[in-house]
């Protein structure tokens, strides 16, 4: 139990004082309008409160990452704990700040047009790609996670479900962001909150030995699966995903101030870090050994540990609603796929947003696209997924440090973990069969080469005391205006 408690300790500390740090380093500025005022149409561009955007932001980014995630990397022990806690403060929650607050500073624009800004037209078309790509599957394996889900809580046939869910997310895709969305995703994520806690107190107080294994070089997984790189692709929303920069800007849209961002971005980044800790702990804590815990995995995904644990920790009405509470995560992260999925669309086509009509010229041919996705065997591409979300986040965070770098601003605190993010794909992309299938050892040594290069070719380009020349500082500033 100490070391639960000292791991959502240092997730705190790390908000206080690295996220104050982080802000101080992007300089934030008090007096610049951001786009909900310079922008402000009523449907996308709305100024809300910042309280409402931090639950609104949390539910964004988290889909069933959080949970599912960290109960998979609980099979490989209390490693999974620690890559929750240093990845959420060092690499999540930097991804996340900067990929907001650069949306901020470029008018609200979408991932790929930002990354086009920094790291020039190739990196923005295949930004492109990778985000709908993304959003696409994201919005559709969101739609039958918490319909089968709901389907064993009622008993209601998940056909039906699935169409309900969809009928759902077209709606909160077209109507203005504060009519939907602003008012209902504040009182789920408070609901969200109250259930995790639930479930860790109920943890606390049962027969259960609360993290036994302290043995933290140990690789406990039942099938030996190697902790590197499969924990850092597993293990994505609870420290670091390429998905939440493709959520942020519907926030950054939002915010009133620049000050707001420490906590709409970072402050996000760092709850949905605790709620990973909560259901690893779970996942360590409820089973008495990880082949246990695989056995129920493998009966019926990580859902099904969902289901048992919070079933006999808070009895049945306390399961029901802690299922619940569960599956508004990939509901909530669903329909902001899709709306995400629209903006990406529309700024690419130059589309205004304003007039309902422009709306479903995009959001009927997505959700036509979504619907045939959800029909095929697409089992395959999920596969590819947890690469192409890392992926995303290596981009975003190397885009970051460019920002830095053209500024002449402490770029190591993106570039570091941007480089530690490429290893970890370059890795995997080798070494899985779904990839070029090498040994393991000879991937691991070409994921560490090909980062360090990636590095050493970042620092040719802008060395680490250069300062940037004036043509490219005057670019950024007017890119940033």
């Amino acid at each position: 139990m100490t070391l639960f408690f000292a791991c959502v300790a240092s997730l705190i500390i790390g908000y206080a004082i690295y996220g104050k740090v982080i802000e101080r380093i992007f300089g934030i500025d008090s007096e610049r309008k951001t786009p909900a005022y310079t922008m402000q149409d009523g449907v996308d561009f709305t100024p809300m409160a910042k309280w409402k955007l931090i639950f609104i932001q949390v539910l964004d980014i988290a889909g069933i990452g959080p949970i599912f995630g960290p109960i998979l990397g609980a099979l490989y022990g209390p490693a999974a704990l620690i890559w929750i806690v240093i990845g959420g403060i060092f690499a999540g929650a930097v991804h996340d700040y900067f990929s907001g607050m650069l949306s901020i500073r470029n008018r609200g624009e979408n991932m790929p047009d930002v990354v086009g800004r920094y790291m020039g037209m190739p990196a923005r078309h295949l930004m492109r790609v990778f985000a709908m790509v993304l959003l696409l599957l994201v919005g559709v394996v969101f739609v039958l996670a918490p319909a089968k889900l709901l389907t064993e809580l009622t008993g209601v046939q998940t056909g039906i479900l699935v169409a309900a869910i969809f009928g759902y997310y077209f709606l909160a895709t077209i109507l203005p962001i504060d009519k939907l969305i602003g008012r209902l995703y504040p009182l789920f994520g408070m609901l969200l909150l109250v259930m995790t806690i639930s479930v860790a107190v109920a943890l606390f107080a049962s027969d259960h030995s609360i993290l036994p294994n302290t043995d933290f070089l140990a690789n406990v997984h039942p099938t030996n699966l190697p902790i590197w790189p499969l924990l850092f692709i597993t293990l994505s929303c609870g420290a670091i995903s390429g998905f939440h920069c493709t959520q942020s800007p519907l926030m950054a849209r939002c915010c009133k101030n620049e000050s707001e961002g420490r906590s709409v971005f970072y402050g996000a980044m760092i709850i949905e870090s605790i709620i990973a800790l909560v259901w690893a702990t779970v996942g360590m804590s409820f089973y008495d050994n990880p082949e246990a815990l695989q056995a129920v995995i493998a009966s019926g995904s990580p859902s099904a540990v969902v289901s048992e644990a919070s079933r006999a920790l808070l009895g049945t009405l306390g399961g029901a609603l802690s299922i619940i509470a569960v599956v508004i995560l990939p509901i909530t992260s669903g329909d902001t796929a899709f709306r995400s999925a629209r903006l990406i669309v529309a700024d690419a086509l130059k589309l205004n947003q304003r007039p309902v009509a422009k709306r479903l010229y995009v959001a009927v041919p997505l959700f036509l696209i979504g619907y045939i996705i959800s029909t095929q065997n697409f089992s395959m591409i999920w596969r590819y997924f947890g690469f192409a979300n890392q992926c995303l986040s290596a981009m975003m965070l190397w885009t970051a440090a460019v920002y830095l770098a053209r500024h002449a601003k402490l770029h190591w605190i993106a570039s570091l973990p941007a480089t530690f993010m490429t290893a970890v794909v370059v890795t995997f992309i080798l070494n899985a069969q779904i990839g070029f299938n090498l040994p393991y050892n000879v991937s691991v040594i070409a994921g560490i080469v090909a980062a360090i290069a990636t590095m050493l070719a970042f620092m040719v380009k802008y060395g680490m005391n250069r300062v940037p020349m004036a043509e490219e500082v005057l670019a950024s500033d007017s890119a940033d205006a």
